[in-house]
Order: structure tokens, then sequence, then C-alpha cells
């Protein structure tokens, strides 16, 4: 019997499993999770044959190393990086056929911060509430990687369809996300308003798969004291005591008391994902559909 499974020989330092998350569970304050950069997950699941749905890994800054216990085709999208198989230089964006027992290395990302590491068959760790992803705030899902970790494979997809290469976009060089105020904006000052979409920030080095933090000017609120808890969604730009906006991601809490001066569009959130720290941030605010 075919063994289907990976084993991990180096974690790095933050690999996850991730694929499109659990929608629909925030009235029991589970956020949605799943891969960061979703364009970047589905295309390396296409590339290597699996349903969109399939669990990849999600690897963050420096990469991991895993080898497969049988014959698999792997693709590496997202952050660019150096793959290699057994020492010998492999194609990053396309799919490798890797040998049962040889050693697949994904390395530190050249531009942006997350790779995506897809696996014929997809990893099928037990899912949680419908998804194989892992919650950092939650702590649903299986756990971080780590060293000798051993993550089940399922059975590949019959026929495959083969898919050469996909165009992937660079990580930005500048991050523009696109707001609808509010809807809290009221509780800053006209003059902060008008900072947070015409001033530059920069992508912090605290950020994290729950929000992307920023540096930059303080936005002046209007109003003293806090707001009873309220629903956070998915891209809600919340502003904690110290004035920068935090740009809430996959792993967000569903509740929270701070005043959400606008809402990114979903549709660019990908790009940050990729945004390493120091990035220059603009936001645009647009209107309401």
């Amino acid at each position: 019997m075919t063994d289907r499974a990976l084993s991990v020989v180096r974690a790095g330092a933050l690999t996850t499993v991730q694929d499109r998350g659990r929608p629909g569970h925030a009235h029991l304050g589970v956020p949605r999770s799943g891969a960061l950069d979703q364009p970047a997950a589905g295309l390396a699941n296409r590339l290597v044959g699996n349903r969109p749905e399939a669990a990849v890994l999600e690897t963050t800054l420096n990469g991991c190393a895993v080898r497969p216990r049988s014959t698999v085709t792997v693709a590496v999208t997202g952050a660019p990086c150096r793959v290699t198989m057994d020492g010998r230089a492999v194609a990053w964006g396309a799919p490798v056929r890797v040998p049962a027992g040889a050693l697949l290395e994904v390395g530190a990302a050249v531009l942006g911060v997350r790779s995506y590491v897809a696996v014929s068959g997809g990893v099928t760790v037990e899912p949680v509430l419908g998804s194989r992803s892992t919650d950092l705030l939650s702590r649903l899902g299986p756990p971080p990687l780590s060293d000798g970790a051993v993550l089940p494979l399922g059975r590949p997809e019959e026929p495959h369809t083969h898919v050469d290469v996909g165009p992937q976009p660079a990580p930005p060089a500048e991050l523009v996300l696109r707001v609808t105020p509010g809807p809290r904006d009221d509780w800053f000052t006209p003059e902060a308003v008008r900072a947070f979409t015409t001033r530059t920030f920069r992508v912090s080095s605290a950020s994290n798969r729950i929000g992307l933090r920023t540096e930059g000017p303080a936005l002046e609120r209007a109003r003293s004291g806090e707001l009873p808890s309220e629903g956070m969604v998915l891209g809600a730009v919340q502003v904690p005591p110290d004035g920068r906006p935090v740009v809430f991601l996959a792993d967000h809490p569903t509740t929270g008391g701070y005043p959400v001066i606008g809402v990114v569009r979903t549709a660019d959130l990908p790009a940050a994902a990729q945004a390493v720290p120091g990035t220059p941030v603009r936001f645009v605010a647009v209107r309401r559909r």
C-alpha cells in the first residue's frame, strides 16, 4: 500500500495548513481563516491538478522543507523563492514531479512574505467546522508545522488537468488599498479622516495573519471612551488607541471595541498578505456599492 504522506524536515518560521477557510461561523466567534493570498493558493492547486478547495501549505518568509513518502506533484506559488529537490534547483510557479524520499526545499522569499506549496491530492488533515485551515486566533485546525510532523495526503484527482505555468502578480512595491469609509469614521476628527486617505503609512513588522499593522500618522479621535464590542468583518480597518490603523486579515477577531474607520475591498487583501515590513501603504476612499 502506498504511503500517501508528507514528512516535515524543516518547518520554517511559520508554516500552516490552509484552504478556503471556514466562513459562516462568526456567530460562534470563529473567523474565516484560510489562505491569506487565496489567488496564489488556488493557482498552486490548479498546477498540480487539485480541486480549488484542497488544503495547501502556507509558508512565512523563510519557507520549509518536506519529504514525500510517495511520488507526488508539487507546485510553489505566492512569494517568489528558490525551490530545490535534493539540492538541485527546480521550477517555481510550475508543477514539479517529486519522487518518494526526495527532499523538497522551499527557500526564503525573495520578494513578498508568503509562499504556497500544493501537493497532488492535497493535505488531508482532519477538518474542523468544514475546513482544514490553521486558525492562529481561535486555535482551530492543525497546529503550525513542526519539525518531524507527518501530514496525510489525499489521492490525486483523475484525470489530471495539466497546466504548465500560470501568471502571478509581483508582490507590491506600494500597497494601495481601496477602502469604503465607515461605519465609525465619525469617531475621528475631520483632519484624521483626511489623513487616512491622503497620507502614506508603512507596513509594520508586527503584522501577522490576524491583521496588517501600520506605522505612520496617528489618527486622532473626535470622541473619548470606547465602543461596546461589535461585529468585525474581513478587511475592517480598526484604529486602536495609538491611532495607527490595523487591517483585519483572515484570522481576525469576530468582535471588537475599537472604532472601524473603513473597510478594505476583499479583492485588495491578497496583496496585503505579500507586503513586507516597510512597504508604503495608501488607503484610497471609494464609494459604497
